[in-house]
């Protein structure tokens, strides 16, 4: 049976909790502090990590140490990510991270690598990322938005440094339901008077979550397949 902790109890927490639910998937535990979670019952459980990057860089040993699995929602340690996923390779851990699990966010990216590829072959296009938030939002530009700059950096053959793609982060409104009704991702290409333009105009959170959870449910079952496998 799927088990899972989910690794920081915000609003995300509380939202991915909510999936599990609905899917009657169990929800072991929920906590502010992973470190402390219980060592035989971590053992059982995927972990969900969705905290913030300074948590996430204190915690990971501990997670890849404890728990059968991992899916991380938590952006901003890109920095460290060889040192990262070398720790959970060490330990033996299955782990999956993505800067955002929602469906329609990840057809996004692949169409912007298509169309990138395209554009710079045409020439003249100069490329830029609009990404609007609620007011709650800690991190401007988001991790999704600076994954986007990182992809046209990548199918660009005029090659743009990451920090050369404008990236442009709003934060307006304050409750949680103006972001789902009103999150905006967009890539955009202009040239002259012109402009080519792609978006995911409904960022909401649940397609985000839905992903997420699945990514855990994933995680379980090849963990599962793998034991079986050794016997």
């Amino acid at each position: 049976m799927l088990k899972v902790v989910i690794s920081g109890y915000g609003r995300m927490g509380h939202m991915i909790e909510s999936v599990l639910q609905e899917k009657g998937i169990v929800c072991a535990g929920a906590s502010e502090d992973i470190v402390s979670f219980d060592d035989d019952l971590a053992r059982e459980c995927v972990c969900i990590d969705f905290t913030c990057p300074d948590a996430f860089r204190a915690n990971y040993p501990a997670i890849a140490s404890k728990f059968k699995a991992v899916v991380v929602g938590t952006t901003g340690w890109n920095d460290i990510r060889d040192e990262v996923i070398r720790c959970f390779e060490e330990k033996g851990t299955p782990m999956i991270y993505s800067s955002n699990y929602s469906v329609g966010v990840n057809v996004l990216t692949a169409a912007v690598e298509v169309v990138s590829k395209y554009l710079s072959k045409a020439g003249g296009y100069h490329p830029y990322i609009v990404e609007k938030h609620h007011v709650h939002k800690l991190d401007a530009p988001s991790g999704t938005a600076k994954s986007l700059a990182g992809v046209v950096s990548e199918s660009f053959s005029e090659k743009f440094d990451v920090s050369s793609v404008r990236v442009r982060g709003l934060r307006r409104g304050k409750r949680p339901h103006h972001h789902r009704a009103r999150g905006l991702l967009a890539q955009g290409f202009r040239r002259g008077g012109g402009r080519c333009r792609a978006d995911d105009g409904r960022a909401q959170r649940s397609p985000r979550i839905q992903g997420i959870v699945l990514q855990g449910q994933i995680e379980y079952q090849k963990t599962l397949e793998i034991c079986l496998n050794l016997y």
